[in-house]
């Protein structure tokens, strides 16, 4: 049956590769407000691919205005389990074309890899499900509904609104979420935890006005000077993330190479890495704190003058087993008692994202390990956590709390999702493609 469905897969792909290139040439950016008739026009799109192989779809939104999704349903037999597939249809700016080796909305192969904005995350999830409803034709094994969303990377604003609007038709025993990646070419994964994530803005102000710093300095604080004493102290010597409160974890025994490690990170030459513990226990189950933004003169044109406020970003990622309300609270906390001299810190949350600890234990999940393994000729898949974050996979934790969910996706290390160069490795996608095949066969027993 497996080599069935492999020779079928075979078949169905280069169809499924020219539909991923016609949706990558698509600009569905959803930052960019001057494209977003191209989200709508990805959106019908995306509904025109699930229709022709026999769903029955509608394109929705949370209001008027509302970004579009995709929802819709096709029926296999009486009794099956049904399988909600979710992906997302917008993506990311492309930003400098000049950074890309190849035109950003021109699908390019290159070494085994499709190059375009998009390719990866997450037109090729979308191609995914696409690719295994069009393996099974009309013996579909199970009843599969879809959401295919449109406004992931703009931070899923009306999801809950959407999933509420819409839940008896999304409801599912399983949902398969496409949009994370594998451990590596070659070895497969399945994602079981995420860090959340609080991002505050903070200002620390001495003065009401700028003053001359010959005249004043040495008895005035400038607010560079205060702020850069407040983000000191944020971590310790040995760039663990020095805020009591905030809650650590186990990780996954996974091996991460030093070599592979400097070589997917873009480590510079010499960089000693920050804090303890195992390599995956700082990326996937520790707080990571990082300053992203600083609001201050430039050195070009700056002048002897004490700067009398600055402002800087604050991006705090908290580990699986902790929530944004206790990070932001601990957070804050750490700031207002360490800010010095008297000076004046305010704040402002830019938004929150909570974490997500996934309990891959049961049937579905037993069935999704035996297709990762058929998929990827016997190589098990790794539970893998995830740095990052993805804040929608705990709203569908909590809107459908019966149903199992699988994260998994069509991303590798060298995939460079939001960056230049975004490409999909093809070999891959063809394992991806045929172990959702396989996982809604063995869902269906």
């Amino acid at each position: 049956m497996t080599d069935d469905l492999r020779a079928r897969v075979q078949s169905v792909l280069p169809g499924v590769r020219h539909d991923l290139e016609e949706l990558v040439r698509i600009q569905s950016v959803s930052a960019d407000p001057e494209r977003l008739h191209e989200v709508e026009r990805s959106a019908e799109r995306t509904a025109a691919l699930f229709a022709a192989e026999g769903v029955d779809v509608e394109i929705v939104r949370a209001y008027d205005g509302a970004p579009p999704a995709v929802i819709g349903e096709k029926r296999g037999p009486a009794g099956a389990p049904t399988v909600l597939l979710y992906a997302h249809h917008d993506v990311q700016p492309e930003n400098d074309h000049a950074d890309w080796d190849s035109a950003p909305w021109e699908p390019t192969e290159r070494d085994g890899r499709l190059y375009g904005r998009g390719a990866a995350d997450d037109k090729a999830g979308i191609m995914a499900h696409v690719g295994a409803l069009r393996v099974f034709g009309d013996d579909l094994p199970v009843t599969v509904r879809l959401f295919i969303e449109g406004e992931e990377e703009v931070g899923s604003d009306t999801l809950v609104e959407l999933l509420g609007k819409h839940q008896e038709r999304l409801e599912a025993d399983v949902i398969v979420i496409a949009d994370s990646g594998n451990w590596d070419i070659g070895v497969p994964a399945l994602t079981t935890s995420l860090r959340g994530l609080v991002r505050v803005d903070i200002e620390v102000r001495t003065l009401t006005h700028a003053v001359h710093s010959g005249m004043w300095g040495g008895l005035v604080p400038d607010a560079l000077m205060t702020l850069s004493r407040v983000i000191s102290t944020l971590h310790d010597d040995a760039g663990n993330v020095a805020i009591d409160g905030l809650h650590s974890g186990p990780a996954a025994d996974v091996d991460y190479p030093e070599e592979r490690l400097r070589a997917e990170s873009g480590g510079a030459p010499g960089i000693e890495w920050i804090g303890t513990g195992s390599t995956v226990e700082r990326l996937w189950t520790k707080p990571a704190l990082s300053i992203t933004g600083l609001d201050a003169p430039k050195v070009a044109g700056a002048s002897n003058t004490l700067v009398p406020a600055a402002k800087a970003r604050i991006s705090l990622r908290i580990a699986p087993g902790d929530t944004t309300e206790n990070a932001l609270a601990r957070l804050v906390e750490h700031l207002e008692a360490h800010v010095p001299w008297g000076a004046t810190l305010t704040h402002e949350v830019v938004d929150t994202g909570e974490a997500t600890q996934i309990d891959a234990t049961g049937p579905a999940y037993d069935a999704a390990r035996a297709a990762f393994s058929e998929a990827w000729d016997g190589t098990a898949p790794v539970d893998m956590g995830v740095g990052g974050s993805i804040p929608f996979i705990a709203e569908f934790l909590e809107a459908f709390p019966e149903a199992s969910v699988l994260v998994t996706g069509v991303e590798d290390p060298d995939t460079r999702a939001h960056g230049a160069n975004e490409g999909l490795h093809l070999a891959e996608f063809e394992r991806v493609v045929l172990a959702e095949a396989l996982l809604l066969r063995n869902l269906a027993g």
